[in-house]
């Protein structure tokens, strides 16, 4: 915490995205104490490193998940007002990231306070160039078609809301603009157009054509920790609020996302 409270107070900073987490399901049942020490604690420190800082801090905008919702398999997008829950060490440090939030933003900030706005952001499952997280679908893809061999897909059939890394954080800067004009404070869902929400075998099967492969992917069969198998997002107060919307579709968000690792593969400039 020093740490943290030292670096903010030295960068007068407006702004306070907070993005850093323990980000990975399967590596939440390896290591539990850690995810929660970096995701429920990590924000605790942020947040109190904002209070101590003074006025300087217009306003903050915490990223948590959309896996921060009571999951209860339905075919519904979850709204901002759904409660918190969460059946594995990750997806309840997320729901705990977001009481911490709406406590602390109660207790410290806001026009009785001192006037920094705070907001947190739920986006779907990102996908983009640059992620290299292991137990992550696109990079699993990536390394086994660099290997030569077929991918293995846990749970081929699970729904969840695809959207490219671009889109979210549009949406995050837009947060940004509305909390700086005095609104925006609260929980804001960043989930992709209906269109968008397919299974893992659809992503699958586009970016195994992206990058030409004849056997896509197998199922496999071994037994794994329990991961919800559908999970929606209801982003219309972002759509009615903000106007904030997709510019991508599910087919582009895929390809965009294939040929920067296939361009990387070929020996391009990632950055370019």
């Amino acid at each position: 915490l020093p740490t943290v409270q030292k670096a903010m107070q030295a960068s007068q900073a407006d702004i306070v995205i907070h993005m850093a987490a323990q980000p990975i399901v399967r590596e939440s049942f390896i290591t539990p104490r850690e995810t929660y020490e970096v995701n429920v604690m990590g924000t605790v420190n942020i947040l109190d490193a904002v209070r101590v800082a003074g006025a300087s801090v217009q306003a903050v905008v915490n990223v948590t998940s959309d896996k921060c919702y009571e999951n209860r398999e339905r075919s519904r997008g979850y709204r901002e007002s759904d409660p918190m829950g969460g059946r594995d060490p990750y997806s309840s440090s997320k729901g705990c990231q977001e009481i911490v939030t709406s406590a602390l933003r109660a207790s410290f900030f806001g026009p009785e306070n001192k006037g920094t706005a705070i907001a947190s952001a739920r986006a779907g499952n990102v996908i983009g160039g640059g992620d290299v997280c292991e137990d992550r679908l696109i990079p699993d893809l990536i390394n086994s078609y660099s290997k030569g061999v077929t991918p293995r897909l846990r749970s081929p059939n699970s729904i969840r809301p695809w959207q490219h890394v671009l889109d979210c954080l549009n949406g995050y800067l837009m947060l940004v603009d509305a909390i700086l004009e005095g609104e925006g404070q609260g929980a804001w869902n960043f989930g992709p157009d209906e269109t968008q929400v397919r299974t893992v075998a659809d992503v699958s099967d586009i970016a195994g054509s992206v990058w030409g492969v004849k056997d896509k992917w197998v199922q496999d069969l071994a037994n794994h920790p329990h991961e919800a198998s559908l999970l929606l997002l209801n982003a219309n107060k972002a759509r009615t609020e903000l106007g904030w919307h997709d510019k991508l579709s599910f087919d582009e968000s895929i390809k965009w996302t294939m040929n920067w690792y296939k361009n990387v593969h070929d020996g391009k400039n990632p950055l370019e």
